[in-house]
């Protein structure tokens, strides 16, 4: 690496070449994009690396207590002089991004003293053609896909919060019920959720997590565990991505390494596994 090269904050000017880079890296990071665009300018900061020339090499965003680095395939970059101050002062969640530049961060953090609690690997995985459409007919006979409305809050919040409790929630931290019923709250609202009802009962949902410049991120799919093993979430996935992928848009989630019974699911709709993803939380 360039000794020239370094970290600056971005600044207007600097918008047009960020979203450049953010959007021929896309597929690599969805989540990224969708927090650049999402971003709050008073709250959110993205740090860009820069050489002498200043071209544009690699950035960092900082949203919502969330470190996304999309360092273009470095494993090696500029010591983060301002982890010494800005990171000390600011509130770290979670790194989150492909594993190989996750590790970057956790490696800097490391060296402030900063510790991770928890760590999952992930398979990144993308689509972008229509799933097997034998998906279609998987499931119970009279299982019903329908859009859940604020009417369904109770039963919806109940499926969020298993979910987050089995799927999200690190080894150590603390489940908030309030901040999970608000959560697909707020996902209803926008109307990025599936739900599949069976005898009068929503059993499982699907919903879009991230939005980005040509892709949506998929998240949040559970069945019931009394309901599993029926071919529900390979129906729900099916009917779910096939209207998002006929807009034009591609379609990406990350999977649980842990979790076999789903990468087999969506490797049978038609994903290919993009890359190797990774959160560490702290």
């Amino acid at each position: 690496m360039s000794d020239f090269s370094r970290w600056r904050k971005m600044k207007t000017r600097d918008v047009p070449a960020v979203e450049s880079l953010l959007r021929a890296m896309e597929k690599d990071c969805v989540g990224a994009c969708g927090r650049f665009l999402a971003r709050n300018p008073s709250k959110d900061d993205v740090w860009t690396l820069r050489g002498k020339s200043g071209e544009l090499s690699a950035l960092i965003l900082h949203s919502k207590s969330l470190l996304l680095p999309v360092l273009c395939g470095k494993k090696e970059i500029p010591r983060l002089r301002f982890l010494g101050g800005f990171l000390r002062t600011v509130k770290i969640h979670a790194v989150q991004g492909l594993r190989e530049e996750a590790l970057v961060l956790e490696n800097e953090l490391e060296q402030i003293g900063r510790r991770t609690a928890d760590i999952i690997d992930y398979d990144l995985m993308c689509i972008d053609r229509p799933p097997d459409p034998k998906g279609c007919y998987s499931g119970p006979p009279h299982l019903i896909l329908r859009v859940p409305q604020l009417t369904d809050l109770d039963a919806m919040a109940a499926l969020q919060a298993a979910y987050e409790q089995e799927e999200v929630v690190p080894h150590g931290s603390t489940f908030s019920p309030a901040a999970s019923r608000v959560n697909i709250a707020n996902i209803i609202v926008n109307g990025r959720t599936l739900a599949a009802e069976l005898g009068g009962r929503l059993v499982g949902k699907i919903n879009i997590s991230t939005v980005s410049f040509t892709r949506y991120q998929v998240g949040g799919v559970y069945v019931h565990p009394d309901f599993r093993g029926q071919g529900i979430a390979r129906r729900m996935a099916t009917e779910f991505i096939r209207p998002l992928v006929a807009q034009g848009r591609g379609v990406t989630l990350f999977v649980k390494k842990s979790n076999l019974a789903a990468r087999r699911l969506y490797a049978g709709l038609g994903f290919s596994v993009r890359g190797d993803y990774r959160i560490s939380y702290y």
